[in-house]
Order: C-alpha cells, then sequence, then structure tokens
C-alpha cells in the first residue's frame, strides 16, 4: 500500500496530520543530526502567494530568529518558483545562521527554487524529486512569466522583422508595448540568476573539492569557476529542456557533472522524506493551507480563507441586514452570524429566534477548534457593496 492511500484510510484529521509533520522533522534531525525546515509550496493551488516571494523570508527570518547559530541546516524546498531577489535573500539568511547548508526535493523545486537549490553545501533528491531549468519569473503587464520565455519571444520577433521587413498586425501591436527599460530588466533578471548560481556553485558546492576523481590534480580556483559555468550554460539551456517547467531528474543532473546524495539509497531517510512530501500535500488537499513554513518546534501555514457566504442574497445595496454562513477553514464547522445595517432593534430579535449571532465587535471568531477566523476582509467588502457601516451594539 502506497503512503498516500496508507492516509487516505487512516483519515487522519488536519491537527493530525500537523502533529506527523512535525514528528517527522524530529526524526529527520536525527537521522542527520541537522535542523530541518520545511518550506513547501501547493503547486496545484492557483494563487499567485505560491510563488517564491518577499514574505516567504520574512517568515524563515523569525523562525530562525532564536537560533543564531546552527552546525547544519537543511531545507525540505518545494516550490514552482517565483523572485530571485527572495530566493537570494533567503539563502544569505540561512548562511548567516549556518555555514553548512544542505536541501532536500522531494518534489518540484523550479525557476528561483532551482537557484536556492544549488547554493546547497549538498542537494539531496529522491526519485520523485525535479529541478527545472535557471530562470527568473518576472512581472509582465498584468502576468507572471519566464524571463526566458519573454526574450526568446522578443528575439524571435525582432528576427523576423529583420527577415521579412514587417510583422503581422499583432505581433506588431505586441511589441510596440514593450519599453527598452522593461527589455533591459527581463535581459538583467536572467543574468542575475545566473551570475549567483555559478558563486554559489564554487563558493558552496565546491567548496570541499580540492581534487580531480580521475587525474587526483589540485582543483583551483579558475577550474571551479569553469565547471560552475558548464553546469550554469547548461540549466540555462531551454532548447535542451524545451520549457519553463521541465523536470530535470538526478540523472539529468549527474550527465553534467553535478554531485547529488540519493535518498532513495538510504531506507530509513527514504520513508522519513516521502512520508514529509505526503503529509504536506494532504494538508494541502484537505486544508485552504497553501503555503507551509515548519521546523520540529513550530509551523506557519498560509491559507486562503475563503470569506463568509451570505446565505441569502438581497440586493445588498438595499439590504437592512445581511446574514453570513462562515466555515472555520480548519474543522469545517458552520458559524451563523448577521451584519445589521440599520440601527433596528427588531432585526436583532429576528436574526436571534433564526439562531443567529451578530457580527464580533472584534470581527474575528474564535472557533472551537483553536482557529481564529478574521472577519475583517468579510466586513470591509459588505461595507464596500452596501455603502453602509455594519452595526455592532
Amino acid at each position: 500500500m502506497g503512503m498516500m492511500s496508507e492516509h487516505i484510510n487512516r483519515r487522519p484529521s488536519p491537527a493530525d496530520l500537523e502533529k506527523e509533520l512535525l514528528s517527522l522533522i524530529s526524526q529527520y534531525n536525527k537521522k542527520r543530526n541537522t535542523f530541518l525546515i520545511v518550506f513547501a509550496g501547493a503547486l496545484n493551488k492557483p494563487i499567485p502567494d505560491v510563488a517564491l516571494c518577499q514574505e516567504d523570508y520574512y517568515f524563515i527570518a523569525d523562525m530562525l530568529r532564536t537560533k543564531p547559530s546552527l552546525p547544519k541546516i537543511d531545507v525540505y524546498l518545494e516550490t514552482p518558483g517565483g523572485s530571485g531577489e527572495a530566493a537570494e535573500e533567503i539563502v544569505n539568511l540561512l548562511r548567516a545562521h549556518s555555514q553548512n547548508v544542505a536541501f532536500v526535493v522531494s518534489g518540484e523545486a523550479k525557476s528561483a527554487g532551482t537557484i536556492m537549490v544549488l547554493s546547497g553545501d549538498e542537494i539531496l533528491m529522491t526519485k520523485t524529486g525535479s529541478l527545472g531549468p535557471i530562470d527568473a519569473q518576472i512581472k509582465i503587464g498584468r502576468g507572471v512569466s519566464s524571463a526566458f520565455d519573454y526574450m526568446e519571444w522578443v528575439d524571435e520577433k525582432q528576427k523576423e522583422a529583420e527577415g521579412k521587413g514587417k510583422l503581422n498586425p499583432f505581433d506588431a501591436i505586441m511589441v510596440a508595448q514593450i519599453s527598452p527599460g522593461e527589455l533591459k530588466g527581463v535581459y538583467h533578471s536572467l543574468k542575475f540568476a545566473e551570475d549567483l548560481v555559478v558563486e554559489w556553485l564554487k563558493k558552496y558546492k565546491f567548496k570541499d573539492w580540492n581534487e580531480t576523481e580521475t587525474k587526483k590534480t589540485p582543483v583551483t580556483v579558475e577550474i571551479k569557476e569553469r565547471r560552475a559555468k558548464e553546469i550554469v550554460a547548461e540549466l540555462v539551456n531551454h532548447a535542451q529542456w524545451r520549457s519553463h517547467g521541465r523536470s530535470i531528474k538526478i540523472e539529468d543532473l549527474e550527465k553534467i557533472k553535478l554531485k547529488i546524495t540519493k535518498v532513495d539509497d538510504d531506507t530509513e531517510l527514504s520513508d522519513i522524506v516521502y512520508r514529509i512530501q505526503t503529509v504536506c500535500r494532504m494538508l494541502f488537499s484537505t486544508t485552504p493551507a497553501y503555503k507551509i513554513f515548519a521546523t520540529q518546534e513550530e509551523k506557519i501555514f498560509k491559507q486562503a480563507i475563503q470569506t463568509g457566504i451570505p446565505s441569502r442574497a438581497p440586493t445588498l445595496g438595499l439590504a437592512e441586514v445581511v446574514e453570513i454562513d462562515q466555515q472555520c477553514p480548519k474543522c469545517n464547522k458552520v458559524y451563523k452570524i448577521y451584519a445589521k445595517l440599520v440601527p433596528n432593534s427588531n432585526i436583532d430579535n429576528d436574526q436571534k429566534k433564526k439562531g443567529r449571532t451578530p457580527f464580533p465587535k472584534n470581527n474575528s471568531i474564535q472557533c472551537e477548534c483553536g482557529t481564529a477566523i478574521d472577519l475583517t476582509p468579510l466586513k470591509n467588502n459588505l461595507e464596500a457593496t452596501t455603502g453602509k457601516k455594519i452595526i455592532v451594539d
């Protein structure tokens, strides 16, 4: 029976899964004699904030605040990518707390995630783990795009214009909206990522590489830099990997002479890592969580909390009261409340007969499971929609 089936058959609650995750992290730490940070995003949830961002840096900084010096730090990383600048800050933060940092990949660590992984003294991967081409994700107009794909499209249109002397109307309109400053920004984002990885490979991954494996000759700084540039050249070669989201596995990395620690070779370690991966995915699939930060001592879950849903849909601009069914994002308990929009005591009497309670004065519901449900976004939305203030007696 697979681990996922095992968990589904057991039907653990979110609280059970959270407890299991911390226990697995503790087991990992004992096995590797290290301090593990789980930093995982829900890759299948269409939420922009799943991507690696600057706010992630502050969460990790807070978790390390009381640990100024650690012999080793391991990071279990799963991310679709994101900001290269945020990746740099997180790596520098980790290095400020330990001189020995390793990354563990059992799912996907793409784009900026790949950049982070390549800063490790050691890279541990399972058979299911994958990196991606080195790239940067940048904001273009209203969306986020691969810097490489964007520059490739621009270069293609430039060659087409030079060859034909013109572009088709649609492409001409698109190209006309690109500013020189924007092009420079995209180019520098790509170069920034490449230069960062070359520097980190030399400084960290190759720090104990003192002699060549075959001839046993001394390894100089120049040799380390040359090898680092060769690896980066392969990982930025999107023509080889075919797409920004391509999965680059252990065998691909070994072909470009990047040393990987194979987690599956250690039965005990692989069981722990695969279980961490399974628990994270169970949490993502059964709760509103879309990003997990955890150590053996604490956990922080970023959640996409659904605001309260009106149980009936009045014309809000004319409404005197709005009935709301607010579900707890953790245990799914539903709280029946009402928002009074006019000073009428009869509303309170009617709503109490229906078993509803007034909108809380502190804009928060403390659920029986311990979750604090923030109603501030709901309040702001209702007041903006109705043009009236919620009256709290």
